[in-house]
């Protein structure tokens, strides 16, 4: 099952970056358009967020054909679902020790935006509703950041002195274009070993190397998460066919990749915002 949660992922992925779509690229606003679920009002995480967000509907609310039903709405015929995943710990017995520990568990489930159905009750109160934050606050509030040198000819992450470097503001095409590329190195930074102790930061051998891909992964996808939480949608991003082509390459040889650097990115930008996750499988009840 875990196998083929990953393998559906995965062809949904490279389905869009086919069609030319970079899903990681699709800006989303923080207080109407960021995925939830129509019963809990719980928003999505991880890899579900590029997932929902790449299909385009205006309402932000997904439910599957269960919730549709038990709220007297029926999905209009013909309309196709989208694929999203949930992880959950599963707690076992271990053979050795005799000791209960966790296993990440890894769920498929298929869910319909609000606008594929008729007949649905309103929708509750949103009650995990992501409040939007000023760009310069995101950076300012992260805890314990790395030290950020400006007048730098270009922007990098150095894991050694644990510092980012930055050109200075005035020589990027808008303020916007500065703090995504600030968030991308923050992303970075949060795989340094006092953080989250990243090993695909750690292990990684320069560019083009299995590590450096995956890293550079995470850091697109967690630089996404702050933008859309910043309400950063005009970014300078690469959608050239190169770009594309050399992530299909990559996805089609590990059907991991992106469910995990998706977490991954998640992880990363959970920290930078000081946030915490409870888990929790109530928005798919």
């Amino acid at each position: 099952m875990k196998n083929q949660a990953y393998e559906r992922i995965t062809e949904r992925i490279v389905s869009l970056l086919a069609q030319g779509t970079v899903p990681w690229h699709k800006p989303w606003q923080a207080k109407t358009g960021w995925p939830r679920n129509y019963v809990s009002q719980k928003t999505y995480r991880g890899i579900n967020v590029f997932l929902l967000s790449a299909m385009s509907y205006e309402s932000p609310c997904w439910l599957t054909f269960r919730q549709a039903s038990q709220l007297g709405g029926t999905v209009r015929k013909g309309e196709k679902a989208c694929p999203v995943v949930f992880w959950k710990s599963l707690k076992i017995a271990d053979k050795e020790s005799g000791e209960d520990k966790k296993i990440p568990l890894l769920r498929i489930y298929h869910v319909f935006n609000a606008a594929q159905c008729d007949g649905l009750n309103d929708a509750p109160p949103v009650t995990d509703e992501i409040t939007t934050v000023k760009p310069a606050e995101i950076v300012a509030h992260m805890p314990e950041p790395p030290v950020i040198k400006h007048g730098m000819a270009c922007a990098f992450y150095s894991p050694l002195e644990d510092s980012i470097g930055m050109p200075l503001l005035e020589r990027f095409d808008s303020e916007e274009c500065y703090y995504a590329t600030l968030f991308h190195e923050l992303i970075h930074s949060t795989g340094h070993e006092k953080r989250l102790k990243r090993a695909t930061l750690a292990e990684n051998r320069g560019f083009g190397s299995d590590p450096y891909c995956k890293e550079e992964l995470i850091a697109e996808m967690g630089a996404a998460f702050l933008c859309g939480q910043a309400e950063i949608a005009e970014r300078t991003i690469d959608s050239s066919a190169a770009y594309i082509k050399g992530w299909l390459e990559r996805l089609r040889n590990d059907k991991t990749l992106i469910i995990q650097a998706a977490a991954q990115a998640q992880k990363a930008a959970d920290l930078i915002l000081g946030r915490t996750f409870q888990e929790s499988e109530a928005a798919h009840d």
